[in-house]
């Protein structure tokens, strides 16, 4: 019995090919596929079978470039761009231009010119385009009548100064601000007052008006007041401002300016200073002055003498002294009749400190 069972098994046993059905039944499956995947192919869905490498087309995720439409085999196709009419529809300007287009914040404002031509791309000049434009203060125009140079603080100056000035313009000329003239008044001191000591200074500018007038307390015992020349009295050195602060207050006055003076180097002498002299103008020794007086050009002519005869006016006169003030204006007065002249001689023959 187990001899047959045995051999109705090996009789079954089948070591050839699969049945025929279970061929046909893997070759209408695979057939099938083939099918659909043709199918997809055509509608572009799959790629071709046994495509080459090269042409294998870049994946879905990357985007598409400006100008390019995808083809129905997943590959891009750039679409042609329309023609410029312009100069610069060279290859080399298209490169350029397709540059900027893909990078916004790069592009320049557009050309208000019509029909300009297309510059290249400038970096420097698309990145000050880009830049916020600073507005430039509109300048104030210069309102008429105004004057570059302000007026000097003593005040309008006379006719016979402006007529100086016009004068002036061959010659040296001199800023009537940058003028004084000193009177100064003594008192005696020293031995028997022979030392003549400085007891008040007046100062006036260009047109009389007084800059400084202080009685002045010397530094030594007054011994002789001389009141018949000098004005100066007892009561006067009272409240009066001792020297050096008075020295100091002067020279702050007189430095740097032309000082105007009758026989200047006495008052310079009390004042213990030494002013240059091409900055010094002594009345008391001006030819021209002598000449309108009707006197020796070498002579010395006192202060009183010649504003009598030249100003038609009385200075110094009665017992109650002089007057420092007065005279300073006298000085300056005499000063301006020889001005221009005088400055013109001083111009072609300067004088050495």
């Amino acid at each position: 019995m187990l001899g047959v069972i045995m051999s109705t098994l090996l009789l079954n046993l089948d070591f050839g090919e699969p049945p025929p059905k279970k061929a046909l039944e893997g070759n209408a499956k695979h057939r099938k596929f083939v099918k659909k995947r043709r199918l997809l192919e055509r509608k572009g869905f799959l790629n071709k079978k046994k495509q080459p490498p090269s042409k294998v087309p870049k994946l879905h995720s990357e985007p598409s470039k400006k100008g390019e439409t995808p083809r129905v085999d997943g590959t891009w196709k750039a679409t042609p761009l329309p023609k410029k009419t312009t100069a610069a529809s060279s290859s080399g300007s298209e490169q350029s231009l397709d540059k900027k287009a893909a990078v916004p914040w790069l592009t320049p404002a557009p050309s208000q010119k019509v029909g300009s031509v297309v510059a290249k791309v400038d970096l420097l000049g698309e990145f000050q385009s880009a830049l916020p434009k600073i507005k430039s203060h509109p300048t104030r125009p210069q309102k008429k009548g105004s004057q570059k140079n302000p007026p000097p603080r003593n005040g309008p100056q006379n006719s016979t100064q402006t007529h100086s000035e016009n004068k002036y313009s061959g010659a040296s000329q001199k800023i009537p601000g940058k003028m004084v003239a000193i009177d100064c008044e003594m008192v005696g001191t020293g031995p028997k007052g022979h030392v003549s000591s400085l007891a008040r200074c007046s100062i006036v500018n260009y047109d009389g008006d007084v800059l400084y007038d202080e009685y002045i307390l010397p530094p030594c015992h007054i011994v002789d007041y001389r009141t018949r020349w000098s004005g100066i009295r007892k009561q006067h050195m009272v409240n009066a401002t001792p020297f050096k602060i008075a020295r100091n207050q002067i020279l702050k006055i007189l430095t740097g300016k032309i000082v105007v003076g009758h026989a200047i180097h006495n008052d310079f002498k009390a004042l213990q200073y030494v002013h240059p002299k091409s900055l010094t103008r002594d009345t008391s020794h001006i030819p021209l002055l002598n000449r309108k007086a009707d006197c020796p050009e070498n002579a010395t002519m006192s202060l009183k003498s010649l504003t009598k005869k030249l100003l038609n006016r009385d200075i110094q006169a009665g017992k109650s002294g002089h007057s420092s003030v007065e005279d300073a204006q006298a000085t300056m007065e005499l000063y301006k009749l020889v001005e221009v002249e005088w400055e013109q001689h001083l111009a072609q023959n300067p004088p050495k400190d």
